[in-house]
């Protein structure tokens, strides 16, 4: 039988590597060793990135909508407690949206909030 040389594969698994390392500098974009650990970390970090970005949206939200509440006289907290006893299911990133292009409506809430406490 004749014996197969992987050849082909390794060259395509290879420029596979340095084609996601393209743009990088030095010999991270050229040589593949080196290609390949940057593919991996930056992977990594592609992926813990993809879950902050959740926290501090979150986190940003929060902050303009306790911006806007203690414009209103009314911390963030009893706000949100506000909200629940009101039964007014708004998410924090509509909260945040309506607090900056609306502040009639936001303090429309603030005061059915107020209310329900």
């Amino acid at each position: 039988m004749a014996r197969v040389k992987g050849a082909m594969a390794t060259r395509k698994r290879r420029n596979k590597t340095l084609k996601l390392a393209k743009g990088y500098w030095g010999g991270k974009s050229k040589l593949f060793k080196t290609a390949k650990e940057a593919v991996m970390k930056s992977g990594q970090y592609a992926y813990i990135g993809r879950r902050q970005k959740k926290r501090d949206f979150r986190k940003l939200w929060i902050t303009r909508i306790s911006a806007a509440c203690k414009m209103n006289g009314i911390n963030y907290s009893q706000f949100m407690n506000g909200l629940k006893k009101a039964n007014i299911t708004l998410n924090r990133k509509m909260l945040s949206e309506i607090a900056i292009h609306d502040a009639a409506a936001f303090t429309a809430l603030v005061e059915k909030a107020k209310a329900a406490l």
